[in-house]
């Protein structure tokens, strides 16, 4: 028992750190100037222009509306414009290049706390952009193919508050900082529970034994060690769970930035059990399409991984 209440004691202390001084304040930040683009008509001139260029790919605007969010906003942000699609009529094929794009790209609500923590973060963008260009269209022409591409016609506006005068700008902020707050403050569970369980596995051995047993086949793919935690978690718990191991283990040295860097493109998306199940929650013609999108997803993070990997 006391093991445990120490466990959940230093899971809890590392938990609040992370979510309160690191990535409460980026978000407030972000958020804050995503929501004032928002406001002003930035966003709303710039998905004008951007998506007769991603057309080919299979997005509309609404998709390159939902890639600005996840990668300025967070991974459970594009599920507003997902339902929004799934409810104006957008086809069954464009909804699952859209999604599979959302599943290939890196969230902003990890990217930007890992780039303080030492992950080069315009890399990571860029290839986050080609890897969900690259999901989307092997879905749209691939593994989607097969779906139907008729649509209803298709309201593509965007509803969002303005700032025309300080007073709007004033609001647009307070409810971009209280987003930011729900947001961090919403991460702290997930990350109790993943780093209690971290820190009870590598108490108890499990870890060491996990890592004995493919340390060989790692070495041999010349793997590092580190990332059988790292993968384990993110997989099961999702990309926020993965982001507090890894704060976590850099404190304590046992992986480096170079490992964050080289292993971002594999670890930084939402293609995981949380992660997909949020995404497909937007609605019963997203979730319809989880298949094809799962896997063009997956051509998408092999790039970005591929690209990490070679730019580390």
């Amino acid at each position: 028992m006391e093991l445990l209440i120490d466990a959940i004691l230093k899971a809890g202390r590392s938990a609040v750190e992370l979510s309160l001084f690191i990535l409460l304040p980026v978000m407030v930040v972000m958020l804050s100037l995503m929501r004032l683009l928002e406001a002003k008509g930035v966003l709303d001139w710039a998905v004008a222009r951007i998506a007769p260029l991603l057309k080919p790919v299979g997005l509309t605007g609404l998709g390159v509306f939902a890639a600005l969010q996840i990668n300025f906003v967070s991974f459970a942000a594009p599920v507003a414009t997902l339902t929004m699609m799934d409810q104006r009529g957008a086809s069954p094929r464009h909804l699952a290049a859209t999604l599979a794009m959302v599943m290939a790209m890196a969230q902003a609500n990890t990217t930007f706390p890992l780039a303080a923590l030492g992950l080069s973060y315009t890399p990571t963008l860029l290839l986050s952009v080609l890897g969900g260009l690259a999901a989307a269209a092997v879905t749209y022409y691939g593994f989607g193919r097969h779906l139907s591409s008729a649509e209803a016609p298709l309201d593509e506006t965007l509803h969002h508050r303005t700032a025309e005068d300080a007073k709007g700008v004033l609001d647009v902020i307070n409810h971009a900082g209280a987003e930011a707050f729900k947001i961090a403050v919403g991460s702290i569970p997930m990350l109790v529970l993943s780093l209690t369980v971290v820190m009870l596995l590598r108490a108890f051995g499990a870890i060491d034994l996990l890592t004995a047993l493919l340390g060989p086949a790692m070495a041999a793919l010349h793997l590092d060690p580190a990332l059988i935690l790292l993968t384990l978690t993110k997989v099961l718990a999702g990309g926020t769970a993965m982001m507090g191991v890894m704060d976590e283990m850099l404190r304590q040295g046992h992986a480096s930035v170079l490992l964050l860097n080289q292993g971002a493109g594999f670890l930084i998306n939402p293609l995981d059990v949380a992660g997909v199940a949020i995404l497909i929650s937007a609605g019963k013609r997203v979730a319809a399409v989880w298949k094809p999108a799962v896997l063009g997803g997956c051509i998408g993070i092999l790039l970005r991984t591929a690209g990490h990997i070679l730019l580390a």
